[in-house]
């Protein structure tokens, strides 16, 4: 809004990002009325991504920059800016030193701000994704050391597609090989026992590819894939 015609709102396409997720972009740059452009990014090629280290984020952000980076010069955009926030910064986060080496900025988490002041200054802005629940790129989905392919991200889009088109919210299908881990809040869980859905629901992840299909009862957790890695360091 400070900007207004100088700034410029850029999208990346990839197998990594649903569909449902740049459909949403789309509609959210209409709304702000901001130029809203697409880029093409492949960090699912590049070797060193699809093996899925623990700093996986690192190159895929690298991609990312790389691509902006030529496009900013076209269009003399002087800075490059992404959303990460001061939560983030007690977090994992590779991506954020990859984002540091190619020189973007992230004023949201220079600022000090959190999730829920975010969240109260987009409500009072008018914005609809002030309560969005959060969410990470597909292939935060896979145990760290699983290899990622376009096909496995592919499944789980599907199987995310399931849970969205029958109006969850909150959720992450964890992509186990031949097992599906769904992960909603506890409030959610009641669902899962009604015997149509529950049919459904596996008849679909079935055909998507999933032998097995579990339910966590511990619940939906932002970055669960991490615990393992933090409690490998933890027993160090």
């Amino acid at each position: 809004m400070a900007l207004g015609e100088k700034a410029i709102a850029v999208t990346a396409r990839s197998p990594s990002y649903p569909r449902a997720e740049l459909e949403e972009a789309t509609r959210l740059a209409q709304l702000i009325g901001i130029r809203h452009l697409f880029i093409d990014t492949e960090e699912v090629s590049n070797p060193n991504y699809a093996a899925n280290p623990s700093n996986r984020c690192y190159f895929c952000k690298t991609e990312l920059f790389q691509k902006l980076k030529p496009l900013s010069q076209q269009l003399r955009v002087r800075y490059l800016i992404y959303g990460a926030i001061a939560d983030d910064l007690n977090d994992f986060r590779p991506g954020m030193q990859a984002a540091k080496e190619q020189g973007a900025l992230a004023p949201l988490a220079e600022l000090g701000f959190t999730k829920p002041e975010i969240r109260q200054l987009s409500r009072w802005l008018g914005l609809p994704t002030w309560d969005k629940p959060s969410f990470a790129c597909l292939s935060s989905r896979f145990p760290y050391g699983s290899p990622i392919t376009p096909e496995k991200l592919r499944q789980v889009e599907e199987a995310e597609d399931f849970l969205r088109q029958h109006g969850f919210r909150a959720f992450r299908v964890r992509h186990h090989d031949t097992i599906a881990r769904i992960e909603v809040p506890p409030e959610d869980f009641p669902r899962f026992l009604d015997p149509e859905f529950r049919s459904a629901l596996v008849k679909r992840f079935r055909e998507i590819g999933f032998l097995f299909v579990t339910l966590d009862l511990m619940g939906l957790r932002s970055g669960s894939i991490n615990e393992l890695l933090f409690l490998t360091v933890k027993q160090r």
